[in-house]
């Protein structure tokens, strides 16, 4: 028997709930796409493949690679439908003029605020992301975790995949391509001399793989998701999973502990 857990923090950044309902992409959502999405493509000119590979409705979970922070602006720019995904709640928080212009963009994208954490918060974050997905909507994960610095593809945790299972939502595999060379990690500004590549890869009904109730069948179906994303975006495998740095000593300690790596 797999002592592997139901869930895990999908986004180590930022997976506790800061409230108790997700935030639906609206009226602000809607006029940002107006006006976003073809600013963007005359500046950066993205390539993206495979739109109609995005169901136009019902829900769907678009699964992918993660290489900077404007990942989570170039999946909803490039999608044909509206997309929630996770945002720290710091984004949500600021105060003066640049809190107030953080937080209405993220509000507009219809980001859902969330806080660091595991356990009960995890779960909590993913439960968010299940309300969605039973109301027929779109949201975007990250199976990963957090971003990748070193340009590789890491192994993917289940949170994706228990999602997928226990809703019956299909995956899309997402690969972005060069979001990393237009703002590299610890950025201010988005580089305008590199373009983006955005990849959607056919949807995956991964419930062949069994249920939410079973390591075997949330390994298999993260497996296959994960294998369809490095097909997309040719990234070299690290073959170990993106670990966060440790941030307290409790932490640390159970980083250096055996211990079962979903």
């Amino acid at each position: 028997m797999s002592s592997e857990q139901p869930v895990e923090p999908v986004e180590p950044e930022a997976d506790q709930p800061a409230a108790s309902s997700p935030r639906h992409a609206g009226f602000k959502y809607a006029m940002g796409r107006m006006i976003a999405a073809p600013l963007a493509r005359i500046v950066y000119r993205p390539r993206i493949e495979g739109r109609e590979n995005v169901p136009l409705t019902g829900a769907v979970i678009l699964a992918s690679n993660h290489l900077s922070f404007i990942d989570s602006m170039a999946i909803p720019i490039a999608a044909p439908r509206p997309v929630h995904f996770l945002a720290k709640s710091s984004y949500f928080e600021g105060t003066g003029f640049k809190g107030a212009l953080s937080r209405e963009f993220f509000t507009s994208v219809g980001a859902i605020p969330v806080r660091r954490g595991a356990g009960k918060a995890a779960l909590d974050a993913l439960d968010q992301q299940r309300q969605l997905l039973d109301e027929g909507l779109a949201v975007a994960l990250y199976p990963e975790g957090t971003r990748s610095t070193d340009g590789r593809l890491y192994k993917g945790r289940t949170g994706v995949a228990f999602l997928a299972l226990q809703t019956g939502a299909p995956v899309v595999p997402v690969g972005l391509i060069g979001t990393d060379r237009v703002m590299p990690v610890g950025s201010r500004m988005p580089s305008l001399r590199e373009r983006v590549t955005v990849r959607f890869g056919a949807p995956i009904d991964v419930t062949k793989h069994g249920t939410a109730s079973s390591g075997r069948a949330r390994r298999l179906a993260t497996d296959e998701i994960m294998a369809a994303i490095h097909a997309l975006s040719g990234q070299e495998l690290a073959g170990v999973y993106n670990e966060p740095p440790a941030q307290t000593p409790i932490e640390k300690i159970r980083q250096a502990l055996p211990h079962e790596r979903r």
